[in-house]
C-alpha cells in the first residue's frame, strides 16, 4: 500500500504526509535520552546497594510501584469452573477447563494431570501463559510445554489470552469491519482493546494478568496441586505475561519466562512496538527496568531463558542477569536460585528452551532430573479436541467481551461524575492538567518563550511559507539532539528568517501534517481565503509526531495499530505522561512563542486530530486565545469507550478521563469562543447530527452510550 492510499483510506480529504529531511527521529530520539539517563540513575543506585537492609529498601520501593502499575483490581468473584470435557493421552490427561475471571468474562484452559497423579499424592503446579498464537494454548508449542511438565510430574493449567484461541472478542461483529480495522490479529486486537481501557484508568496488561491470577486461584483448589510449589512460565506475550505476574502475584514460588526479557531501553533503541500489555503505566518513570521484576520477588527462583537469534536484544538479557544475580548476591541468595539460558533459535519457546524450565522447576521443587519428553513424542492433540467451547469461542458461547466490560465502566463513571454536576472552570483546568500530565504554569508563560530557529522557506503554488522550528522542551541529558521541536509554520510573502507576527493570527493545528494540508485548498488552505487580514496572520503548526516529525517507516500507514506513533504512546505510559499532554504542550509553548513576539490575540483552527489539541490549548490559554474553531472534531470520549472498535489513533486516549471530565465538559467551558463543525465519529466518519448548542451539554456524551 502506497503511503498516499494508507492515508486516504481513513480519509479521503487528506493528502500524502511530506516526509522531508528534518525530524523524522526526533520523538525517537528524545525518549532514548530519557531512558539512558533513567538507567545511568538506575544503576547507580543498584551499584550503591551492599548490605541486605539496603536491598530490601529498594524491593519495596520496586513493589510499590510495580502494585501501582498492576491496579486497579477487581474484586474476587465466583470462579464457576465447569470442565467441558476430558482428552486421555499416554501418560496424561488434558482436562477442558472454563473460568470466570471476572463475571460473565470466560477464561478456557486447559488442564495437564500427569497420570497417577492425586490426592494422596500432590504434584507442583504451573500456569502457563500463551504467546502471541492465534490457536493460543492449541498451537503446537503450546501444548509442548506442558506435555513436558507433565512427564516430569507437574500439572499445568495454560490459558487462552484474549483474542486468542477460543477468546476472538470480536467474533460477533461484521467481518468487514473486523478486517477494516485489522482486529484479526491478536496484536492489534490488543492494541484495539488497550486504548480503550485507559479512556476508563485501566491497564490491559493487568485485565491479562489478573486472567491468570484467577486461574492460579483454581489451580491451588485442585487436590492433584501441591501449593508449596507452584510455577509460572510463558513465551514472547507469554514471557511478557510471566515477568509481570512474578512481579504482581506473590503466590507464585518460580518463574521461567522465554524470549522477552530483556530491557525497555534495548526495545527502544531497536525501534520495537510493543502489545499494549508490554507498556505498564509509569514503571519507567518509576525508575524501574525489566530485571526489577525478578528482584521484587528476590530470592525466589527465576530462570531467564532466551535465544540467541531472537529480536528480543540479547544484550538485554545478559544485562537483566547480571542485575538479577548482583541482587541475589546482596541479599545472601544461593546462586542456584537464579539461572540464565540461552537457546540457539530464533525467536520461539524451542525445545532447548522447554527444557531448560522443566530442569530447573524440577531442582527447585525438589524433583529428581528426569529424561524428558523427545520431539517425536510430543502429541499434537488437535485444536478442535482441545476446545472448551462447542464452536470454539466463548463469545459465541455467551461470554461478556471486555469491549463491554470497559463501556460498563465508562458508564459508571459518567453516571458519577453527572451525580456530582458540571465542573467548574477551575476545577475542570485542574482536571485537564492533570489527566494530562501538565504543569500549572503551561499556557501561561510568554515571558519566557522557547527558542526558535528558522530552517528556510518552502515554496508552493500558494502561499510562500516560511518554517521555524520551535524548541518546546528537551531530556535533562548531555545527548544534544534529544530536542522536541515543533514546526510553526507561517504562511507569509515575506522572506522569513525571523518571525514577523502581527498583533493577532490565527494558528491551524492540523489532522496529520501542516505542510500537506496547507498544500491543499479544501484544508488549511480554506481557512487562509477566510482569514481577511491577510497571509502574513496566518500560521500552522505541526506539534511532536506530526508532519516532518512523523515516524513512518517501510512505507507504514501513520494510522496502524501497532505503529510508531503508537509506540511513542506507550513511552509516554511507560514514563507516566501523557503523549497527547506533551503536544498540547507543543502547542501552548508555541502560543507562549507568539504571544511574546507580539500576538494579542489569537485565533486556534483544529481538524481532526489537530482539533483535539486545539480545544485543550482553547481552555488553558484563555487570555491568548480568543477564539477556537474545531473542525472533524470527536463528540466525547464516552462515544469511544462504549463502541466495540475504535479507528482514532491511540496517541488521543489520555488515560484515566472518563474518572475526570469529558470532551462536553471542554466544549461547554469554552462557551462562546467555540465554533465547531462536522464532527467525527468513533470511526472517523461524519456525524450526522451537528454540534449546535448540544455542544455545550451531557446530552452528546449520553447519545454516544
Amino acid at each position: 500500500m502506497s503511503k498516499k492510499s494508507a492515508v486516504n483510506q481513513l480519509d479521503p480529504s487528506a493528502t500524502p504526509v511530506l516526509r522531508g529531511n528534518l525530524y523524522p527521529h526526533m520523538v525517537l530520539d528524545d525518549y532514548v535520552a530519557r531512558i539512558r539517563e533513567m538507567r545511568r540513575e538506575r544503576r547507580a543506585r543498584l551499584a550503591a546497594l551492599k548490605t541486605r537492609r539496603q536491598a530490601e529498601a529498594y524491593q519495596e520501593r520496586v513493589l510499590e510501584a510495580i502494585n501501582r502499575a498492576f491496579s486497579p483490581r477487581p474484586a474476587k468473584t465466583p470462579l464457576n469452573p465447569r470442565i467441558a470435557g476430558v482428552v486421555e493421552a499416554q501418560g496424561f490427561r488434558v482436562e477442558k477447563i472454563l473460568l470466570e475471571s471476572r463475571p460473565g468474562v470466560l477464561v478456557s484452559g486447559n488442564l495437564y494431570v500427569p497420570e497417577g497423579c492425586g490426592a494422596d499424592r500432590p504434584l507442583p503446579g504451573v500456569i502457563g501463559v500463551c504467546g502471541h498464537s492465534d490457536l493460543g494454548k492449541a498451537a503446537p508449542v503450546y501444548q509442548a510445554f506442558p506435555q513436558r511438565l507433565a512427564a516430569a510430574g507437574f500439572v499445568t493449567l495454560i490459558i487462552d489470552p484474549f483474542n486468542q484461541g477460543e477468546r476472538d472478542q470480536y467474533a460477533l461483529l461484521p467481518e468487514e469491519l473486523r478486517k477494516g480495522l485489522d482486529c484479526v490479529h491478536c496484536c492489534n486486537a490488543h492494541n484495539m482493546m488497550g486504548k480503550q481501557l485507559e479512556l476508563v484508568g485501566e491497564f490491559f496488561g493487568m485485565w491479562r494478568a489478573w486472567d491468570a491470577i484467577r486461574a492460579l486461584d483454581y489451580l491451588l483448589t485442585r487436590a492433584e496441586v501441591d501449593p508449596r510449589h507452584v510455577g509460572v512460565t510463558g513465551n514472547s506475550g507469554g514471557g511478557t505475561m510471566t515477568t509481570w505476574l512474578w512481579g504482581a502475584e506473590p503466590r507464585f514460588t518460580m518463574a521461567a519466562p522465554s524470549c522477552f526479557v530483556t530491557t525497555f531501553g534495548a526495545n527502544l533503541e531497536n525501534e520495537l512496538p510493543a502489545d499494549n500489555e508490554q507498556y505498564p503505566p509509569g514503571v519507567l518513570g518509576a525508575g524501574l527496568e525489566m530485571a526489577d521484576f525478578f528482584i521484587a520477588r528476590a530470592p525466589k527462583p527465576s530462570i531467564l531463558l532466551g535465544q540467541n537469534l531472537d529480536f528480543f536484544d540479547r544484550r538485554g538479557i545478559r544485562e537483566a542477569h547480571a542485575e538479577i544475580a548482583h541482587f541475589y548476591r546482596v541479599l545472601g541468595a544461593p546462586a542456584k536460585n537464579h539461572a540464565h539460558f540461552m537457546g540457539p533459535m530464533g525467536h520461539g519457546y524451542s525445545h532447548h528452551n522447554q527444557r531448560a524450565m522443566v530442569n530447573f522447576f524440577s531442582r527447585h521443587a525438589g524433583k529428581p532430573r528426569t529424561v524428558h519428553l523427545s520431539n517425536k513424542r510430543v502429541v499434537d492433540l488437535g485444536a478442535k479436541n482441545l476446545w472448551c467451547t462447542p464452536q470454539g469461542n466463548t463469545v459465541r458461547a455467551g461470554a461478556k467481551t471486555i469491549f463491554e466490560c470497559a463501556a460498563e465502566i465508562a458508564r459508571a463513571q459518567y453516571a458519577r461524575r453527572r451525580s456530582r454536576g458540571p465542573l467548574s472552570n477551575p476545577a475542570l483546568n485542574k482536571a485537564v492538567r492533570d489527566v494530562l500530565r501538565l504543569d500549572p504554569a503551561a499556557g501561561s508563560n510568554a515571558a519566557n518563550p522557547p527558542h526558535y530557529r528558522c530552517i528556510g522557506p518552502v515554496h508552493y503554488d500558494k502561499p510562500r511559507v516560511a518554517r521555524f522550528a520551535v524548541e518546546t522542551e528537551y531530556a535533562q541529558s548531555d545527548d544534544p539532539v534529544a530536542r522536541i521541536r515543533a514546526l510553526l509554520l507561517q504562511a507569509s510573502g515575506k522572506p522569513g528568517f525571523t518571525l514577523d507576527v502581527a498583533p493577532r493570527v490565527t494558528l491551524y493545528l492540523p489532522h496529520v501534517s501542516a505542510e500537506a494540508e496547507l498544500q491543499d485548498g479544501r484544508l488549511a488552505g480554506a481557512y487562509l481565503k477566510k482569514d481577511g487580514r491577510g497571509p502574513e496572520t496566518f500560521f500552522a503548526l505541526d506539534a511532536r509526531g506530526f508532519g516532518a516529525s512523523m515516524f513512518v517507516d517501510k512505507g507504514e500507514n501513520y494510522f496502524a495499530p501497532y505503529g510508531f506513533d503508537y509506540m511513542f504512546h506507550g513511552h509516554g505510559l511507560l514514563f507516566g505522561q501523557s503523549f497527547l499532554g506533551r503536544r498540547v504542550f507543543d502547542v501552548l509553548r508555541s502560543i507562549d512563542l507568539l504571544v511574546h513576539e507580539g500576538a494579542r490575540a489569537i485565533d486556534l483552527v483544529g481538524r481532526g486530530q489537530g482539533a483535539l489539541l486545539a480545544a485543550y490549548a482553547a481552555l488553558l490559554a484563555p487570555k491568548a486565545v480568543k477564539t477556537v474553531r474545531l473542525r472533524h472534531a470527536p463528540h466525547s470520549y464516552l462515544a469511544w469507550a462504549t463502541a466495540p472498535v475504535v479507528r482514532w489513533p491511540a496517541a488521543n486516549f489520555p488515560r484515566g478521563v472518563l474518572a475526570r471530565f469529558d470532551l462536553p465538559d471542554v466544549y461547554r467551558a469554552l462557551g462562546k469562543r467555540l465554533n465547531a463543525s462536522e464532527p467525527w465519529d468513533e470511526l472517523m466518519r461524519p456525524v450526522r447530527r451537528s454540534f449546535g448548542k448540544r455542544t455545550n451539554s451531557y446530552a452528546i456524551a449520553a447519545a454516544g452510550a
